[in-house]
């Protein structure tokens, strides 16, 4: 059976650059555990996670995994559904949301158990995300995993057809 996956890309208007820069930021996490610790450059997701699709739907999924990970309410409001979106053994359906006024100052991380370090025996918990920050598509583009990156492109051609770009 198919692994799959749902996500909440939550964005925000930003002020306009002088240069022509960004109008609107996007929410992404950093992944947590020693992986991903000292890795910048695509080690950053969309919060998301797996669901099986029949006990919810995908967008029921993005909503709660917002929450699990994050430990933050997802925005009320219109949702934009983004696509599926292939990676590596899984897809991965993503739905972004207008997360003007969210307030993600305090997060509260969702955690995962590991076998630390290898072969050890010794199981230890590590945040699923170690930290969240907004910040402009190009930018976060440069963050994201390969397969998530997309996802950018699809909510800035939504967003250009509401007027914003």
């Amino acid at each position: 059976m198919p692994v799959t996956s749902a996500g909440l890309l939550a964005y925000r208007p930003a002020a306009t650059a002088s240069d022509g820069g960004a109008v609107f930021e996007v929410l992404i996490a950093h992944m947590g555990g020693p992986f991903w610790q000292r890795k910048d450059a695509g080690a950053w997701t969309i919060p998301k996670g797996e669901y099986d699709p029949a006990e919810e739907s995908p967008l029921q999924a993005a909503r709660r995994e917002f929450r699990e990970e994050l430990g933050i309410e997802p925005p009320d409001g219109p949702v934009i559904e983004l696509g599926s979106f292939a990676a590596s053994r899984k897809t991965i359906s993503v739905f972004a949301i207008d997360g003007s006024g969210l307030e993600v100052s305090h997060p509260l991380f969702g955690e995962f158990e590991l076998e630390w370090p290898p072969r050890s025996g010794r199981m230890a918990s590590f945040p699923e995300v170690d930290r969240v920050e907004w910040m402009p598509p190009a930018i976060a583009a440069g963050k994201l995993t390969a397969s998530q990156r997309p996802a950018l492109a699809a909510l800035a051609g939504a967003l250009s057809g509401r007027g914003v770009s």
